[in-house]
């Protein structure tokens, strides 16, 4: 199996110019822990639910507080996102996958062909792909 068989075909992204609201707004509605960061088409960097936590200086995102509206209006993707890429190919193993993520302990790797983003793949994927397969008979 390849990344390109279990991969989200073309994510959500956001922009380094965008507030980190617009972000946080995303993740809430995809129920997504990360985001590429796109600039003109070329992928710039991922925002991590980590990262946002880190911008807002709480441990629990939320954005009722009122406190936290300049933050959220003002603080821009850009100054808080993550430009160390692993990418991963549509073409590279589901294994390798496994090993990228693990090696360099990050939960999910942009997937980019001829240096344009076309997916991103999580650990939750491989964990589906994995429950599936055990469902399925192929792996024991």
């Amino acid at each position: 199996m390849k990344v390109t068989d279990v991969m989200t075909k073309s994510p959500k992204v956001v922009n380094p110019e965008d507030p980190i609201r617009q972000a946080l707004k995303l993740m809430k509605e995809g129920r997504f822990r990360r985001l590429p960061v796109v600039r003109e088409g070329k992928l710039v960097g991922i925002i991590s639910d980590r990262d946002l936590r880190q911008a807002m200086n709480t441990p629990v995102l939320v954005h009722e507080r009122k406190q936290d509206d300049y933050v959220l209006d003002n603080v821009k993707v850009g100054m808080c996102m993550s430009s160390r890429l692993h990418t991963l190919s549509p073409e590279d193993s589901l294994e390798k996958a496994a090993r990228v993520m693990k090696e360099n302990k990050v939960g999910g790797c942009p997937v980019v062909d001829r240096g344009e983003l076309v997916g991103i793949i999580t650990e939750s994927d491989l964990l589906e792909y994995l429950v599936r397969s055990m469902e399925a008979g192929r792996l024991l």
